[in-house]
């Protein structure tokens, strides 16, 4: 009964802060002109138009970038590796490859938790092998993956400890990448990621498929 009356107190509480902040979006010009403009950025697909504004806060830009990830975490389905071109291109590689997967992880967390608090309780499997996979594909949304784990019966500790295994060498390739990034070289690193999601993404609903019949077959 104690618990039941805590997860009641904990969806109110997720409620209200999610109406409080539609509200300010709202009735508050600034944050409705600011916000628009970070939806416009990511719009544009262009990393370059994220960096430039993300260096406008000077000593404070590493902290409105963790900020941005958490955002594009729980607002779906903004791409999360635009920040991280973004990171690199400004930090340098590796410090930005730190800070877009540490940015990253606590938007994870937090997505998991707000699918939890308000999903079901327990559910199918969602499987560490597809939260792997799903972490490696940069146009697979990490928010929507977040979500659809916190809706099922996996453990935090086993989601997080999926994420932040596929995430990370994800991450660091494309902080490499990003942080080398000029040019039309932009336009030709984004059609090859375009390709390698499309081909991971057909080889794990290939294989989703496949174990779906054998258990279907037994």
């Amino acid at each position: 009964m104690k618990k039941n009356k805590n997860k009641w107190i904990e969806k109110v509480i997720l409620i209200v802060c999610v109406v409080a902040a539609i509200a300010v979006y709202m009735a508050v010009p600034s944050v409705h002109q600011g916000m628009n403009c970070v939806f416009a950025m990511f719009a544009t697909g262009d990393f370059t138009v994220l960096r430039d504004f993300v260096a406008s806060y000077g000593a404070y830009a590493a902290a409105l970038s963790f900020l941005l990830m958490i955002l594009q975490s729980i607002i779906a389905p903004l791409p999360a590796f635009l920040i991280t071109f973004a990171n690199a291109n400004l930090f340098g590689w590796w410090k930005g490859a730190i800070l877009s997967w540490s940015s990253a992880m606590a938007g994870a967390a937090i997505c998991f938790y707000i699918a939890r608090i308000l999903g079901r309780d327990v559910a199918e499997k969602y499987g560490k092998n597809t939260i792997l996979i799903c972490r490696l594909l940069p146009f697979v949304s990490f928010d929507i993956v977040s979500y659809a784990a916190g809706l099922t019966s996996m453990s935090f500790s086993s989601f997080f400890i999926a994420t932040g295994i596929g995430q990370l060498p994800a991450t660091i390739v494309y902080s490499y990448v990003g942080g080398m990034l000029t040019g039309g070289a932009k336009l030709f690193v984004t059609g090859l990621l375009i390709i390698f999601a499309l081909s991971a993404l057909i080889f794990m609903m290939r294989s989703i498929y496949m174990e779906h019949m054998k258990k279907k077959r037994g």
